[in-house]
């Protein structure tokens, strides 16, 4: 058991009280507006002109939860999204195809819904996924086991369904830092956000680089790059954050 669960047993009554209170006096942000799907840089598409040629392109899936959905930025272009294709198209010499797959409020183990739901028709196939899932799993105080395996069936989907040759995991962010969170619940959601987030990396370090996932750590983020809702990234920490992954996106 994670010391987060821990702490949390004997406080139980004074984190229940607030986490109803900060469900009641954070502000409910939107998701971003503007599109979740297209190509980017598709006029350095292959010009070879050879018959029978295929192009080449990267496809890139981004599937999560709030933060994924842009939650803290009023359009898609200053979120996580829109920054990371920025700067993935800035090095790329082939188009991307991009989809974002995300809605606030879910758990890991509630996005193979969210896949079924969005491309109920066809698998689609992508190149790789970015993941950006577990803030809601900490808040569940989901345990670490029963949060790896959920994992590993968000991955086992992705390579099965979508054939995705390469999952990058994202960290979970800081949450003993979130402003919205008052003492004693940003102890233990912090706490337990850095045990969930250890284990992934430990999990995904002993599966080795043939397996073709990776943990990504979430980078320290500047002043001020909180959202106005002391919880959510705002347009500043997406772009610390797109930056980060796309070194990695790169490698």
């Amino acid at each position: 058991m994670s010391l987060g669960r821990a702490l949390a047993l004997p406080l139980a009554p004074v984190l229940i009280w607030q986490g109803r209170r900060v469900r009641r006096d954070t502000p409910k942000l939107p998701e971003a507006c503007g599109p979740r799907e297209g190509i980017d840089g598709a006029h350095k598409s292959d010009q070879s002109g050879e018959p029978g040629k295929p192009d080449k392109s990267l496809r890139l899936l981004i599937l999560g939860d709030s933060s994924a959905a842009g939650v803290g930025a009023s359009h898609q272009s200053e979120a996580l999204s829109g920054q990371l294709r920025d700067c993935l198209t800035s090095t790329l010499a082939v188009p991307l195809h991009w989809r974002v797959v995300a809605r606030t409020g879910i758990a890991t183990v509630e996005a193979l819904a969210l896949l079924d739901e969005a491309m109920p028709d066809q698998a689609e196939a992508f190149d790789i996924a970015l993941v950006a899932l577990g803030v809601n799993d900490v808040t569940a105080l989901r345990g670490v086991s029963q949060w790896l395996a959920d994992v590993d069936r968000v991955c086992a989907r992705l390579r099965e369904r979508h054939l995705v040759k390469r999952v990058i995991w994202s960290g979970l962010p800081p949450m003993h830092r979130f402003p919205a969170l008052p003492q004693p619940l940003r102890t233990v959601m912090g706490l337990h956000a850095r045990a969930l987030d250890r284990a992934l990396a430990a999990h995904f370090s002993r599966d080795g680089s043939a397996s073709g996932r990776r943990h990504i750590a979430m980078p320290l983020m500047p002043e001020g790059a909180v959202a106005s809702d002391g919880f959510h990234p705002g347009p500043l920490a997406y772009a610390r954050w797109a930056q980060t992954l796309h070194r990695a996106l790169d490698q």
